[in-house]
C-alpha cells in the first residue's frame, strides 16, 4: 500500500511541474510520393532499353509488325531479351549494346504472358502448339514448362495470344540466329 501511494505522489509532482502552454507543433516535412508506376512488376529494363532505341537505333516508335535492326551486330556478349507488355515491344541486346526492338503480340485477358526472368529452355525452328490445334509457332523459343514462348506469329498491335510472346515472321528469325538455351528473358508489365 505504500508503495502505491509513493507512486501516486511522484505522479502528482509531475503534472504539477508541467506548463500548461502549448507545446509547439512538430514541423513535419513532407515526403514526395513516388510516381505511381503503370508497372505490375519492372526492374526498370524495359524504360532503359525504349531509351536506348531512340538513342542507339534512332526510331522513337513502331507500327503493329514493324522492327528495327542495327547493321553492325557485336560478335562478343551474352545475347538478353527484355519484353515490355505495356507498350507491346521487345528489345534485343548483345552484350551491352542494343541490336534489334520489335512490335509484339502478349498474352490476352485470361491468358497473360507471365513476367519475371525466364530463361529460353529449348528452340525449334519449326513448332507446333500441343495446347492449341497444332498452331505453327515459327522460331519457336520456349520459356516455361507449360509451353509459353516467344515465336513469330500474327502481330496486331495489341495482346492477343494464349500468353506467349509474337513476334514479326523476320525478326522472330532474326532473334533466333542470336540466342541459345538459357538466353535471359526479362518479361516486364
Amino acid at each position: 500500500m505504500r508503495f502505491r501511494t509513493f507512486f501516486v505522489a511522484i505522479a502528482a509532482l509531475g503534472l504539477a511541474a508541467c506548463s500548461t502552454s502549448e507545446a509547439p507543433n512538430p514541423i513535419t516535412v513532407a515526403k514526395p510520393a513516388p510516381l505511381p508506376s503503370p508497372y505490375r512488376w519492372t526492374r526498370g529494363d524495359a524504360p532503359k532499353a525504349y531509351q536506348a532505341m531512340v538513342s542507339e537505333l534512332g526510331t522513337k516508335g513502331l507500327k503493329p509488325g514493324d522492327f528495327v535492326w542495327a547493321t553492325a551486330i557485336p560478335k562478343e556478349g551474352d545475347t538478353r531479351i527484355v519484353v515490355d507488355l505495356l507498350t507491346q515491344m521487345v528489345y534485343v541486346y548483345r552484350g551491352k549494346a542494343l541490336v534489334g526492338a520489335s512490335t509484339i503480340s502478349s498474352g490476352k485477358d485470361g491468358k497473360e504472358t507471365p513476367l519475371g526472368i525466364w530463361p529460353v529452355l529449348e528452340k525449334k525452328k519449326f513448332h507446333r502448339s500441343r495446347k492449341y490445334n497444332d498452331a505453327p509457332m515459327p522460331f519457336m523459343q520456349r520459356l516455361d514448362r507449360f509451353g509459353i514462348a516467344l515465336h513469330g506469329g500474327a502481330n496486331p498491335g495489341y495482346p492477343a495470344s494464349h500468353g506467349c510472346v509474337r513476334l514479326p515472321m523476320k525478326f522472330a528469325e532474326k532473334l533466333y540466329s542470336l540466342t541459345k538455351v538459357g538466353t535471359e528473358v526479362v518479361i516486364e508489365g
